[in-house]
């Protein structure tokens, strides 16, 4: 004879742990994410290449939506968090957001490029043809149309061979009048067109982007998925390692993160300590940390791991060069 308690026990039963183990909770889980090296991941053309013997590792934080159970499992791992969703994503539209997070990431390559080219040759006086797209300001005609990397040829049938012709052409256009762009977006042909009108924290008449003299010769960096404006630094570093005799690594493997901007200036960033067990994790011994990110340092064990703070490209250039300064 059958049990309706017993059957109806297992079937609530079943159904709380269906319950536990698949449905999403507005709650992710955050933790050190995989370290990764970054010269591989950068190309050009037209000058030599130096590749180093040891590595430079950009670190990343991992995040994903959880369930109840894995909820539970977070709990127990010493270097995960739980985080709120609105946390995360404070907007609440998921796919804007990690819209702009890969515009960030696109942006500290063209800051890092920047850095190193001005160090290392005489760019921006010699460039290639067209305006880099560096950024966007919110809210204007270009927010969200045009992106970091695109380079504008034309706007309204007059070539664009740098940054003074874009100033020149919108200098001279009245406020709301169409202008046709033409860009090169990786590489193909593609046209926009834009407004100046009044927009921006201060409501100057912007089309609404900021940008740069193309570079002198091709670059590319592969950054994957990964989003955000923290590994500026390390694909500075990689770029400089490229570029130049001699072995920045010296065989070593040296992880880092922290923004970078026009200036070289490293800035700070989130999840540093986080970072920093990815760091270990990918076998460093030298981690680069910004300066202002230090103090969310303090009591952490780091084991045979260097962590040097930097404040500047100059700064992470001299500790890793023989004979650095660590601190």
């Amino acid at each position: 004879m059958r049990h309706p308690f017993r059957v109806a026990s297992f079937i609530l039963v079943a159904t709380v742990f269906v319950a536990a183990a698949w449905i999403r909770l507005p709650y992710y889980a955050i933790g050190p994410g995989p370290a990764r090296t970054v010269t591989p991941q950068i190309r050009y053309d037209g000058r030599p290449r130096y590749d180093p013997t040891g590595a430079l590792e950009m670190t990343t934080v991992s995040y994903h939506q959880v369930t109840p159970l894995q909820a539970i499992a977070v709990w127990l791992q010493p270097d995960w968090a739980l985080i709120s969703q609105t946390e995360l994503y404070p907007t609440g539209n998921v796919a804007l957001e990690n819209q702009r997070s890969i515009s960030e990431m696109d942006q500290s390559k063209i800051d890092a490029t920047w850095v190193v080219l001005r160090r290392l040759t005489s760019y921006p006086k010699h460039h290639g043809k067209g305006a880099l797209v560096e950024s966007t300001v919110p809210d204007c005609s270009a927010d969200g149309r045009l992106f970091p990397g695109d380079v504008v040829t034309a706007i309204d049938g007059h070539p664009v061979r740098d940054t003074a012709d874009v100033r020149r052409i919108l200098h001279d256009a009245k406020e709301g009048q169409p202008l046709s762009f033409r860009l090169d977006v990786d590489g193909k042909v593609e046209r926009a067109t834009f407004a100046r009108k009044p927009c921006g924290p201060h409501k100057k008449l912007l089309v609404g982007f900021r940008s740069l003299d193309a570079f002198p010769f091709p670059i590319s960096i592969d950054s994957g998925e990964v989003g955000g404006p923290s590994a500026g630094l390390m694909w500075a570093l990689g770029l400089y390692e490229l570029l130049t005799p001699g072995d920045l690594t010296g065989g070593r493997t040296i992880a880092g993160t922290g923004t970078i901007d026009l200036s070289g200036h490293v800035g700070p960033i989130g999840g540093i300590r986080d970072k920093v067990v990815a760091a270990e994790h990918a076998g460093a011994t030298i981690f680069l940390a910004p300066a202002d990110d230090m103090a969310d340092l303090n009591g952490m064990d780091t084991g045979a791991m260097k962590v040097i703070s930097v404040a500047t490209f100059a700064d992470a250039l001299q500790a890793l060069r023989p004979g650095g300064t660590t601190t």
